[in-house]
């Protein structure tokens, strides 16, 4: 057992799978359950997410604390569980942006900021709520922590090993070097897939469109049926490097037009082939 006790404050697919990895594991002897939906917590209870429902002063007696929710909540959260956060408890979170959560920790916290030790899941689903959470979600993916300077070691070693225990492989990298990296290989993805979805959307004749849109736009889409309320979280949070990506990717997509309005299939060739044959060594890595 690697904690008595964890409190998980949100308890949908990324909280919750946590919590049933741990107790799978034998890592955590009881998990409690903090939320604003009193029938969303039954139902973690009910399905063994959670063993029971507790309030933030209860919460914060735990030896560690998850904040599974949009990252725009972190600072109002943190100062619920500051008042009564017990000494040595362990906090950390689950946000898809660093640098402001980490920002927020500071503010609040002070010098309880030792304490907190901020991650971030690689893995997910378009799927929320208690019943998406599945105890196999983190198996060899990856986890990214971004302790703070003053973060203590035992807690950064703590939420590791907790992470190890739900079958995640664990990683450590700087806030802003997260927040950049993620800004291009995940929050511009779901801000394309959102704005296609969207431009089809508002057409007059957008059911024709949609009538025939087959496995392609599927794929391609398939994350624009994330939570609208995370994504608008994670690209007010993370707003410089996600304009970056977004300015760098326009021009993409400019040279692209550029391309077939000038009817080069040379240069579209190179382009698809450079494209195709990254993908594939990234898929290779990923088997590997």
């Amino acid at each position: 057992m690697i904690v008595d006790t964890l409190a998980v404050v949100g308890t949908g697919l990324i909280g919750g799978s946590f919590a049933l990895a741990l107790k799978q594991a034998g890592a955590v002897r009881e998990v409690l359950g903090v939320g604003r939906n009193p029938a969303r917590l039954a139902l973690a209870r009910e399905l063994g997410v959670i063993d029971r429902a507790a309030d933030w002063a209860e919460a914060a007696q735990a030896d560690c604390v998850l904040l599974a929710l949009p990252v725009g909540e972190t600072e109002a959260a943190l100062k619920q569980l500051l008042p009564h956060l017990k000494p040595g408890a362990v906090v950390t979170d689950a946000g898809s942006t660093k640098a402001e959560v980490v920002a927020a920790a500071r503010a609040v916290l002070g010098a309880r900021s030792a304490d907190f030790v901020p991650g971030h899941p690689i893995a997910g689903s378009e799927r929320s709520g208690p019943g998406a959470a599945r105890a196999d979600l983190y198996h060899g993916k990856r986890v990214v922590l971004t302790p703070l300077a003053e973060t203590r070691a035992d807690a950064a070693a703590t939420v590791r090993a907790l992470w190890e225990a739900a079958g995640a492989e664990v990683e450590t990298l700087d806030a802003a070097q997260h927040d950049r990296i993620f800004a291009a290989v995940s929050h511009l993805p779901h801000l394309a897939a959102f704005a296609l979805v969207d431009d089809l959307a508002q057409r007059a004749d957008r059911d024709t469109f949609f009538r025939f849109a087959a496995s392609g736009f599927r794929d391609f889409t398939r994350i624009a049926g994330s939570s609208p309320d995370m994504w608008r979280d994670i690209a007010l949070a993370n707003r410089e490097a996600l304009l970056a990506e977004l300015d760098a990717y326009v021009d993409a997509l400019q040279t692209l037009r550029a391309a077939v309005d000038a009817r080069d299939g040379q240069a579209l060739h190179t382009i698809f082939s450079r494209a195709r044959e990254a993908r594939e060594n990234w898929l290779k890595q990923q088997d590997s």
